[in-house]
């Protein structure tokens, strides 16, 4: 009901003309693009704007208000309100000062900001800035009148907006811009740096057992079981409490490594692109004949849950909890795939200090790379380095002002402040220009890595060169050594294909079904994993055709529709 509700609340502020997706309409705007487009800066584009130029930076002659989306990630342990902490505090006077802008930033709730942004789009309660992870989401709401069309703003002014232009250039601004009408209704945000996941294993428990570090899918398989075998010489007292390996819910992010594994080495763009609609890649077709590189990987999954490999209670806690972590903490959990550095974040709170505390000062876990494709190599695949989509909801009333936003958290010495924070304080400057962090206590401790949710543009350190940034990187983990980080950095960024992208537009059978697909997703990973082995196939492949029944399968056939259309029988975009 209160989707529907949502629904219903947009539709008929559509209905009503109080939407703004009729500005984007016309043929003028479709016209609109960065190559052509963009407008001098001059007095009276000024004076239009109600800017003034003061210093060299654009400044409103009235004071502005906008409100800015945050996540809350709920977190406890000494962490700071996201709205409301020195962070927070000093992008809002440096905004003031600076742009004549009064930020107010608004708290969503990080594993479920879908489901709050839509209550709030529909209400028309949004920030004015928002984020999301969900592309589905804005295009729903954009075609119903609820979002913004940016390419008005960005590309014909871009010249107010050096830094935001400087770092994410055409390839990011225009990223979701679509090729007939010109309408962009998010920027595409950038990752500094191609790391994403790893593959972790107790290198403690490796050695105290004489096992060699796994380095294919059957030594990583021996490892596990041998844990599982010896868990009173690994945990003595709490020997049943061993997981050998661990996933949670959400399986097609947390066995990504081991699901790549069995994309074929030899795949098009062609079919990445029709395929890869779901960011867990659930339709995607494998190197097994007849099986997607999920079904051969939850195979196996469910192989190991039914020998006592893997967590058994691993559906049963949603977004956000923290059972998983806390076992991690406590030493009972042996291998595991995750963000890239995950058992590294946290300062004195992170899996690993926490870990070393109760089961030793030699606990730790270390990144490997068992999973191989048929090619013999560990291979990651992706696009461009896209992170968040950042986008106006139609109740934005001052989409330059949001724009300014932007830009000023882009501005390097803005940026390096929000990562890094004091000289002396929070970082300190080794003498080949790396940066090393200093945990930070009371209100300068940060609520996500580098402050990822204030640098909305940008998700990772952005120093000079890689090396520096690397090394940086790993300078940031409170008593990692630096070398298992850089390891970690490696495992996780090489080797990496970056597939070719295509631009088609919208594709309207994706509209409002992010949600209900992964909801599907996930209840056919719970079931088809913790079945009997037996069962495995019977529930699985009736799992996968209601997922296709339900809006998947018409999904696929726009998208190879779409390709067809814009680029025939070419496979490959060069």
């Amino acid at each position: 009901m209160k989707k529907l509700f949502a629904v219903l609340m947009i539709a008929f502020l559509v209905f009503t003309g109080c939407s703004k997706k009729g500005e984007s309409g016309s043929s003028e705007t479709a016209a609109s693009s960065s190559a052509g487009g963009a407008v001098a800066i001059n007095s009276a584009v000024l004076s239009e704007l109600g800017l003034e130029q003061v210093n060299g930076i654009y400044r409103f002659k009235q004071t502005q208000s906008i409100t800015v989306e945050v996540f809350d990630r709920g977190l406890d342990g000494g962490r700071t309100k996201p709205e409301d902490n020195f962070y927070t505090k000093w992008i809002q006077a440096g905004m003031l000062k600076d742009h004549n802008i009064q930020v107010t930033f608004k708290a969503i709730p990080r594993w479920t900001e879908v489901d709050e942004l839509n209550n709030q789009l529909a209400a028309g309660s949004a920030p004015d800035v928002c984020v999301t992870y969900s592309y589905a989401t804005i295009q729903s709401y954009a075609n119903m009148g609820g979002v913004t069309d940016l390419n008005p703003h960005v590309n014909k002014y871009k010249d107010l907006f050096p830094s935001l232009w400087g770092w994410l250039d055409n390839e990011y601004i225009n990223y979701n811009r679509d090729p007939t009408t010109g309408q962009l209704w998010s920027i595409m945000a950038k990752l500094s740096n191609p790391t994403r996941i790893n593959t972790f294993i107790r290198e403690d428990w490796l050695k105290k057992l004489n096992i060699p570090v796994p380095t294919t899918l059957d030594e990583f398989y021996n490892a596990l079981v041998a844990f599982r075998d010896n868990a009173g010489t690994l945990l003595g007292a709490d020997a049943k409490m061993i997981i050998p390996f661990s996933h949670s819910y959400d399986v097609g992010w947390r066995a990504d490594h081991l699901f790549a594994s069995f994309i074929p080495s030899n795949v098009t763009d062609k079919d990445f692109y029709v395929y890869g609609f779901d960011d867990r890649h659930l339709t995607r077709p494998g190197r097994v004949a007849g099986e997607t590189i999920t079904k051969s990987g939850a195979r196996i999954l469910n192989k190991w849950y039914n020998e006592g490999l893997t967590w058994k209670d691993f559906a049963l806690y949603g977004e956000g909890d923290t059972t998983e972590d806390n076992m991690m903490k406590s030493g009972y959990i042996g291998a595991f795939i995750h963000s890239w550095d995950q058992p590294w974040r946290g300062g004195n709170d992170s899996i690993t200090q926490a870990m070393k505390s109760l089961a030793g000062p030699d606990a730790n876990y270390i990144a490997i790379t068992p999973f191989k494709n048929d090619a013999g190599a560990a291979q990651k695949y992706g696009y461009a380095l896209t992170d968040r989509n950042v986008f106006f909801p139609a109740s934005n009333k001052n989409p330059i002002a949001g724009l300014l936003y932007l830009d000023w958290i882009t501005k390097q010495d803005n940026l390096s402040f929000l990562q890094l924070g004091e000289e002396g304080v929070t970082r300190k400057t080794m003498s080949d220009g790396a940066v090393q962090t200093i945990a930070a206590v009371g209100e300068k401790i940060q609520n996500s890595p580098n402050n990822i949710d204030y640098t909305t543009t940008i998700n990772g350190i952005r120093m000079p060169t890689t090396d520096l940034t690397v090394k940086s990187i790993a300078l940031g983990y409170t008593g990692i050594p630096v070398s298992v980080v850089d390891a970690g950095y490696h495992a996780s960024a090489e080797p990496r294909r970056t597939m070719g992208r295509p631009v088609v537009g919208e594709i309207a059978a994706e509209a409002g079904m992010d949600q209900v697909l992964k909801s599907k997703r996930d209840a056919l990973y719970a079931q088809a994993i913790t079945a009997p082995i037996a069962r495995f196939d019977a529930i699985w492949d009736a799992g996968y055709k209601d997922y296709l029944n339900s809006g998947g399968q018409a999904i696929i056939d726009e998208r190879t529709q779409k390709w067809n259309q814009f680029y025939g029988t070419k496979t490959s975009i060069e």
